[in-house]
C-alpha cells in the first residue's frame, strides 16, 4: 500500500511528475563565477568553448592540491541533469582521473552531486548529476567542480570543456524551487517537534504543531507514542503494533534485514528418472505463473547440444521435451545463445550461438531466430537471418529480455561471429517488435546521441528489465581484455542512459565479473547476482568465486549475502550436497512468486580437466524475518519494558508471574542475545532500591560495579522518570516502520557544531 509522505500541512501540494522530469533536456548557459587559481593563459573561461584541437583551450589550475576548484553560475535557476567533459584530441596527463561536482542555490551552500573520474582518452564523457533526494527535486544556480587527482602524478589539473543539460523552463523550475524550500522549512519544524516531544515539553510541542499544522508522523505512530510513552498503556501499544502488522507496514524494515541463504540440492526422485546431462553455456527460462523451468542447449565439453527440457516444481521432476530440437522442426545445437520467455503469450524465444573459429569456414554464419509455443509444443523459425531484416548479426554471449506488456524484445551486446576470428565487433542495442515482426537498432558504439552517456557494448554481461519503471539494467561483462564493474540504466521511453556507477567494486559491490548471472524481483525492488569469472581489485588474475549479492534499486546499495573463499576439489567434494561449487557459464533463474532461485550446471574451471562440465541442480531460498517475526520481537521489547516497571511496584510475585508467562511467550530462544537479555531480567526482581516520593520505582544498570540490593551484577533501582525509558523504547519501535511514516531520523542537537 502507498504511504503518505509527512512534513506537509493539511493542504495537499502537487509535486513535479516523473513525466515532467523526463522532458527533453536542453543545453544550459552559464558563466564563470569563481576559481581557485589558473596557470599562464589557461583561464577558466576557456572551458566555455569546445576546441579539442587547441592545446591551450582549457582551464589549468595553478597547483595540484585538492583545494582547487572552479565554480560556474547558470544563466537561470535550473534542474541540472547531466554534465559533459570535453577533452583534448589526444591523451593528456592533466585530465581529471578523479573529481567531484557540487551544486546549490548559493556558492557557499552546496551538496555533492557526483563523484567520478574521466578516462584518459580523447572521447568526451557525460555524467548524470543527482537532482532528486527524498522524492524532492532540487534546482541549482551554481555548479562547482573540484579536481582531486590528475592522470599524471604531480601534474596540475586541466578541464577542456564543460557543457550541462537540464530543464530551465521557468514554470517547472519555479515549482521545484518552491517545493524544495518548503521541504526544508517543514523538516526544520519537524525536527523541533521531535526534540520537544523527546524532552517531554508537551505544551510546547502541541503549540508548535497547532501553529504550523504539520504532522510529525503517521497518526498510527502518534497514537502509539501516546499509549506507550505518555500513558504507559502497554496492552494498547501491542494492539497498535498488531494493527501495523495487519497493514503490512513492516516490509521496509524486513527489506533492510540481511538475507540468510539456504541451498538445497535437487536430486532425482528415483534411479530411473532422466535428467539433463553435464553442460555449460546452456540457457534457462522460467514461467512465473506455473513455476516451470525450461532448459535448452549448451556445451558438454566436446560438442554443442540441442536437447530441450522442462522442470516442474510441483512434481520435482524433469521432462525431456526433445532430445534433438531439429527433429521437431526447431533450432540446431548451440551454446552461448540466449532464450527468454514471454509469460503473457507463453512463447519462448531463442537467438544467437557460438561457432568455433576452426568451424566457421564450413558453417552457416547466418543469425537464425526461433520461437517455441509452450501450449502447442511447436517450434517456428521467425527469421533465417536477422541481419538481413535490420536485426543483429550472428552473436554470442549477448543478453535478451522481453517487455511482455508492449510485446518487445530487447537484445544488447554480444560479439558478432565473422569468418575472421581476429575481428572483434560488438553488437549494439536492438528492439524487436513481436507484433510487427520488425527490428530497430537503438544504439551502437559508434552511433549514440551527442553529449549523452555512452552505453558501450560488451559480452558476458547482465541485463535485466524492470516493467514497473520501464528500464533496462546493464552491468559487468567483458570488453576487449577488460573485465567490467560498471552499471548503467537505460530509460526505454526517453531513450536515455544513466551511469549509476563506473566501478561498483569501489562502492561495496562485487569485483569486476564476466558470465555472472543476475535475476530481478521488482516487487522487492532488488536484483540478485551470482558470481562467475571474476577479476580481483588490483590484479589481472582470473578467479572463479562463490559469492552471492543483492542490490537494492531504490537505495543504490550492494549487500553481500555470502562468499565462500575456499578453493580446491578436495574441499568442494565434501560440500557436494550442501552448497554449489564455484563455476562460470552456469544458468540461474528466479521464481518471483515462490521466491526461489534455481541454478544448473556450468564450468567449474578445473585446470586439470578443462572439458569438465557440471550437471548439478540447486534451489536457493533467501530467508529474512517474516512480519510475524517482527511482531513477536516488537512485543518482546514492549513486555520487557512493562516488566521493568512492574519491578518498581510492591508486588514482585506479580512481576515474576508476568515474566514467566506473558514475557516468556514472546522470547526467541534461538536468538542468543535475546535469550541472554531475557535471562538477565530476573535480576530486576531483586533490585529493590529506595522508593521515590510517588512510590514508583524503575530500573537501570548501576553506574558502579559491585554488590547492590542483592545483585552481583550491580543492578539497582532509581527514581528516573519512566518517560525517558519509554521514549527510548518508542524510538526502537520506529525502526520497524517506513521512513515515510515516522519522525525524522536526525536529531536537533546533532546540528549544533562545536568547532
Amino acid at each position: 500500500m502507498q504511504q503518505q509522505q509527512f512534513g506537509s500541512s493539511g493542504d495537499t501540494t502537487t509535486t513535479i511528475s516523473s513525466a515532467t522530469l523526463r522532458m527533453a533536456p536542453e543545453k544550459l548557459g552559464y558563466d564563470i563565477c569563481s576559481w581557485s587559481s589558473h596557470s599562464a593563459s589557461y583561464h577558466p573561461k576557456n572551458i566555455m568553448i569546445n576546441k579539442p584541437q587547441d592545446q591551450s583551450s582549457r582551464w589549468s589550475s595553478g597547483s595540484n592540491n585538492q583545494m582547487q576548484y572552479i565554480t560556474l553560475k547558470l544563466d537561470k535557476l535550473s534542474i541540472v541533469h547531466t554534465i559533459t567533459f570535453g577533452k583534448y584530441h589526444k591523451v593528456h596527463v592533466c585530465n581529471l582521473k578523479e573529481f567531484k561536482v557540487f551544486g546549490g542555490l548559493t556558492p557557499n551552500n552546496m551538496i555533492e552531486l557526483l563523484h567520478s573520474g574521466l578516462r584518459n582518452d580523447s572521447e568526451p564523457e557525460t555524467f548524470s548529476l543527482k537532482h532528486k533526494a527524498n522524492e524532492v527535486v532540487f534546482p541549482c544556480l551554481y555548479i562547482k567542480i573540484v579536481p582531486l587527482l590528475a592522470w599524471g602524478a604531480n601534474f596540475n589539473f586541466s578541464i577542456w570543456y564543460i557543457e550541462m543539460q537540464g530543464i530551465s523552463r521557468s514554470d517547472v523550475v519555479d515549482k521545484a524551487h518552491k517545493d524544495y524550500i518548503n521541504y526544508r522549512e517543514n523538516e526544520v519544524v519537524r525536527l523541533c517537534l521531535k526534540h520537544f516531544r523527546q524532552r517531554n515539553y508537551l505544551d510546547t510541542f502541541e503549540s508548535l504543531r497547532a501553529r504550523t499544522s504539520l504532522q510529525l508522523e503517521d497518526p498510527l505512530l502518534t497514537e502509539l507514542h501516546n499509549q506507550l510513552v505518555v500513558r504507559g498503556d502497554f496492552n494498547a501499544a501491542e494492539d497498535l503494533i498488531e494493527e501495523a502488522a495487519q497493514r503490512n507496514l513492516f516490509q521496509d524494515y524486513i527489506s533492510e534485514c540481511p538475507y540468510k541463504p539456504l541451498w538445497n540440492k535437487i536430486l532425482p526422485q528415483n534411479a530411473d528418472e532422466t535428467t539433463p546431462s553435464m553442460r555449460g553455456g546452456h540457457q534457462m527460462a522460467i514461467d512465473p505463473d506455473n513455476g516451470k523451468i525450461y532448459l535448452f542447449g549448451g556445451w558438454d565439453g566436446s560438442r554443442d547440444l540441442s536437447d530441450f527440457w522442462s522442470f516442474d516444481q510441483q512434481t520435482r521432476a524433469w521432462t525431456c521435451l526433445s532430445l534433438d530440437t531439429r527433429r521437431n522442426g526447431g533450432p540446431g545445437p548451440r551454446s552461448c545463445h540466449k532464450i527468454c520467455l514471454d509469460p503473457k503469450t507463453k512463447q519462448l524465444y531463442t537467438l544467437g550461438r557460438y561457432v568455433d573459429p576452426d568451424s566457421r569456414p564450413n558453417v552457416n554464419l547466418e543469425s537464425d531466430f526461433w520461437r517455441y509455443d509452450i501450449h502447442a509444443g511447436t517450434w517456428a523459425l521467425i527469421s533465417g537471418n536477422t541481419a538481413q531484416e535490420g536485426g543483429p548479426e550472428l552473436i554470442y554471449d549477448h543478453q535478451m529480455v522481453v517487455d511482455s506488456e508492449r510485446q518487445v524484445l530487447f537484445v544488447f551486446g554480444g560479439r558478432a561471429i565473422s569468418p575472421d576470428p581476429n575481428q572483434t565487433v560488438y553488437s549494439g542495442l536492438y528492439a524487436y517488435s513481436i507484433v510487427n515482426n520488425q527490428w530497430k537498432l537503438v544504439r551502437t558504439d559508434t552511433s549514440q546521441p551527442e553529449h549523452s552517456i555512452q552505453l558501450k557494448s560488451r559480452i558476458g554481461h547482465s541485463m535485466l528489465f524492470n516493467p514497473i519503471t520501464r528500464e533496462l539494467y546493464v552491468f559487468a561483462g567483458q570488453r576487449n581484455k577488460d573485465y567490467l564493474s560498471d552499471f548503467y540504466v537505460y530509460e526505454i521511453d526517453t531513450d536515455t542512459v544513466h551511469e549509476v556507477s563506473r566501478d561498483y567494486s569501489k562502492q561495496g559491490g562485487p569485483d569486476a565479473g564476466f558470465t555472472q548471472r543476475a535475476t530481478i524481483d521488482t516487487d522487492l525492488g532488488e536484483f540478485f547476482v551470482l558470481s562467475g569469472l571474476m577479476r580481483e581489485k588490483n590484479s589481472s588474475q582470473e578467479t572463479v568465486k562463490n559469492s552471492f549479492w543483492v542490490y537494492n534499486i531504490k537505495k543504490d546499495r550492494w549487500t553481500k549475502v555470502y562468499q565462500n573463499e575456499n578453493t580446491g576439489s578436495a574441499y568442494w567434494s565434501t560440500m557436494a550436497d550442501r552448497e554449489p561449487c564455484p563455476r562460470f557459464a552456469h544458468q540461474l533463474v528466479y521464481d518471483p512468486k515462490r521466491k526461489r532461485q534455481f541454478l544448473f550446471g556450468g564450468n567449474p574451471g578445473e585446470l586439470s580437466n578443462p572439458n569438465l562440465r557440471l550437471d548439478d541442480f540447486w534451489e536457493l531460498w533467501l530467508i529474512r524475518p517474516t512480519p510475524s517475526d517482527v511482531l513477536r520481537r516488537a512485543k518482546f521489547f514492549i513486555r520487557r519494558q512493562k516488566f521493568k516497571e512492574m519491578c518498581g511496584d510492591d508486588d514482585p510475585l506479580k512481576a515474576l508471574k508476568y515474566l514467566q508467562t506473558d514475557l516468556a511467550a514472546v522470547v526467541n530462544h534461538d536468538d542468543q542475545q535475546e535469550s541472554k537479555d531475557f535471562r538477565e531480567l530476573t535480576q530486576y526482581l531483586f533490585a529493590r532500591g529506595p522508593t521515590s516520593e510517588k512510590g514508583a520505582r524503575t530500573c537501570s544498570p548501576a553506574r558502579e560495579g559491585g554488590f547492590s540490593g542483592g545483585l552481583a551484577t550491580g543492578l539497582r533501582l532509581d527514581s528516573r522518570d519512566p518517560y525517558q525509558a519509554r521514549s527510548e523504547l518508542y524510538e526502537k519501535m520506529l525502526g520497524f516502520f517506513p521512513d515515510s511514516m515516522r519522525e525524522p531520523r536526525d536529531n536537533l542537537v546533532d546540528l549544533v557544531q562545536m568547532f
